[in-house]
């Protein structure tokens, strides 16, 4: 590479990396992976090696990624809050330790998980925490201190006397913590975090403090940044300090004499990682001595005393013995891969999902083939390629009849999945009521998908409307059950039939018609009767609707069977009319766009609060959007949403606008 193309490929570089690292530390919403990350600031910094004369000041390679929010009100740290430097080889440690060796032969070195997280200072005056901190750009961070405040592994008071502490901890969020954060946001109708760092970061971010709780933070404290009143003469001493005082200090933290042992270590948390029950993204190797460190100094961005060893995601090969399918709700089939175990990230892998045929037919999918397999983000199980095919088998191909009930399947519409249209398939009716009964549809609480499928296999139920027509007596007998909770599923059953017809429609599981939809269709038409004779201009002149879901929903009523159905429920006592109250009209003909982390409102409220108005909500930008609601950690919308001079408000403005 010449000079000319040299520069031309920094400049792109550059650009590109502020782009993912503003994403990543400022929104909290990556689109890349850390690892891909790395190998792009990689890139940039051998060119910079090869052509000193083009970093500049500015560049990703020089900087530290992140920047304090005006949310918040700004703290200037004390000490600054330095990034490591990145290495991804054994040789890159060895070197490192030869560095530090050169200066002090008898050097040692602690190794310990680098937690994936989102940095923060603690300061404690007389043992009492006074104030909290995020890194910021390592030198102005963001005052969190009433957020931090409600994460239960910080400590109020620690267990000593002096002055003045500041030390430095990851605030992070367990694997459990994430998935019922992102269930309880799918459930919300709202965009769930990606992994749980950005989750942690997210959540630490908010306004409301409130939210913070609820979202179940953790913390590992990993350094004294200042302290009054105590010195020490090493790391290990200091850590060793912090866990007297009661702190969650970062785990496994070991002391190594030499590179081998230094080596060794990395390893054996790299191995155990899938073990946490927090995601790693590294180790940490560190000067032992505090002396020693100060010696040694740091360069502009990075201290000479540490390195992060980044771990590479984890790949492995095995063979695909079999592709089942299952038939969902709307009579998709689904291929789900099932493979030769192995362990993943510290857990066994039998099974992934292979999306649809337009997948299969991309990575050459067949069974016996050999794949490659990862976790995305450590989390989810997928095929990344082949590397080995009988070429005489081709690619697999989707069955032509369902299954479960033996019908024809289609392919509609050039859509990428794959259905049965048969509607007394059995495989369907299972997932028909297991979504006409859950949360977000008719909400009967306490009949789940088990109990479902248990009534199903009892001949208690086969359609919805049987579900109206139980008798305690008819499931106390069953396992699991007793009188008592027989009577509260018959309590709940009943309770049910007041809801709103939003929620019937919804449940009735009309192809291309979401829960938003089914409120706009209740609330346009006010009731059932007006609705199942509605033609499809009358549907098409409601805000937002198109062709193909004004046509699906006059074929769903154009069908005896699902009138029958909507009679019965009728005769069942289920309300038929609309609950809604339309407030005024003030936001009619407006469309507003929801982004990021609302803290005063969930999505669903926000939303409601919208509809309720006479306006509408849309999950993207565009030339249409009237308004865009920002909470915490708005992303790519928001910018779209400026680039298109669109008007942005927050919640505040939001609130004063509905008053």
């Amino acid at each position: 590479m010449n000079f000319q193309e040299a520069k031309a490929r920094a400049a792109t570089l550059r650009k590109t990396l502020k782009y993912h690292s503003n994403l990543y530390y400022n929104l909290d919403n990556p689109e890349i992976s850390d690892y891909e990350y790395d190998m792009l600031n990689n890139e940039l910094k051998a060119i910079e090696a090869v052509y000193p004369e083009l970093i500049t000041a500015d560049s990703p390679t020089q900087t530290v990624g992140g920047k304090a929010s005006n949310l918040f009100d700004k703290i200037t740290h004390t000490v600054k809050m330095e990034s490591l430097q990145d290495v991804f080889s054994t040789d890159e440690v060895i070197a490192f330790t030869e560095r530090v060796k050169s200066d002090f032969p008898d050097a040692d070195f602690t190794v310990e998980p680098k937690i994936d997280g989102l940095s923060v200072s603690l300061e404690y005056e007389n043992g009492v925490f006074v104030r909290g901190s995020t890194r910021g750009d390592g030198v102005v961070g963001e005052d969190v201190t009433a957020n931090l405040l409600k994460i239960k592994d910080i400590p109020h008071t620690i267990k000593t006397n002096v002055p003045y502490l500041e030390v430095r901890g990851e605030v992070y969020m367990s694997h459990e913590s994430f998935f019922a954060c992102v269930t309880k946001q799918e459930n919300n109708g709202e965009v769930p975090f990606k992994n749980p760092r950005n989750a942690a970061a997210g959540s630490l971010r908010q306004k409301n403090s409130a939210v913070v709780a609820e979202r179940n933070l953790s913390i590992f404290i990993f350094n004294v940044q200042s302290v009054q009143g105590k010195t020490f003469g090493t790391h290990k001493e200091s850590l060793d300090f912090l866990v007297a005082c009661g702190f969650s200090v970062v785990p496994s933290y070991t002391l190594c004499a030499t590179a081998d042992e230094v080596i060794a270590q990395i390893n054996a948390i790299g191995e155990g990682r899938g073990k946490y029950h927090f995601d790693i993204d590294g180790a940490v190797v560190k000067t032992n001595s505090l002396a020693e460190r100060e010696e040694l100094g740091s360069t502009a961005k990075f201290p000479k005393w540490a390195v992060a060893f980044k771990y590479p995601p984890e790949e492995k090969e095995t063979v695909l013995k079999d592709i089942e399918i299952n038939v969902g709700r709307t009579g998709v089939l689904t291929p789900t891969g099932v493979f030769e175990p192995v362990i993943l990230a510290g857990t066994t892998v039998s099974r992934a999902t292979l999306h649809n045929q337009d997948f299969i037919n991309e990575k050459g999918l067949q069974i016996g083939d050999t794949v490659v397999l990862r976790k995305a983000g450590e989390i989810i199980p997928e095929v990344l390629r082949v590397t080995k095919h009988d070429e005489s088998k081709g690619i697999y191909r989707l069955p032509d009849t369902c299954p479960s009930c033996g019908s024809p399947v289609y392919r509609l519409n050039d859509e990428a999945a794959v259905r049965c249209l048969n509607d007394k398939c059995p495989a369907q009716t299972v997932r028909v009521l297991i979504h006409f009964a859950s949360r977000d549809a008719y909400g009967i609480e306490g009949l789940g998908e088990a109990i479902i499928e248990l009534f199903v296999k009892k001949h208690l139920i086969a359609s919805p409307e049987d579900i109206f027509k139980l008798k305690a007596e008819d499931i106390y007998t069953l396992d699991g059950f007793q009188k008592t909770s027989a009577n509260n599923l018959i309590t709940a059953i009943e309770n049910s039939k007041k809801n709103d017809l939003s929620k019937l429609i919804f449940a009735l599981g009309i192809r291309h018609i979401g829960a938003k939809n089914a409120a706009q269709l209740a609330v346009h038409f006010g009731d059932m009767e007006h609705l199942i004779v509605a033609s499809e201009e009358e549907i098409l002149a409601i805000d937002g609707f198109g062709e193909i879901m004004a046509k699906s929903v006059v074929e769903f009523f154009s069908t005896e069977q699902n009138i029958k159905m909507i009679e019965a429920f009728k005769q069942l006592g289920l309300n038929m009319r609309s609950l809604a109250e339309i407030k005024d009209e003030r936001f009619k003909g407006k469309t507003f766009v929801l982004t990021g982390s609302l803290s005063k409102f969930t999505r669903n409220e926000a939303s409601k609060i919208i509809e309720s108005f006479g306006g509408k909500t849309s999950s993207s930008v565009s030339k249409k959007t009237s308004i865009v609601l920002a909470g915490e950690a708005a992303g790519s919308k928001l910018k779209k949403a400026t680039d298109l001079g669109i008007q942005v408000m927050n919640e505040d403005e939001f609130e004063q606008l509905i008053k």
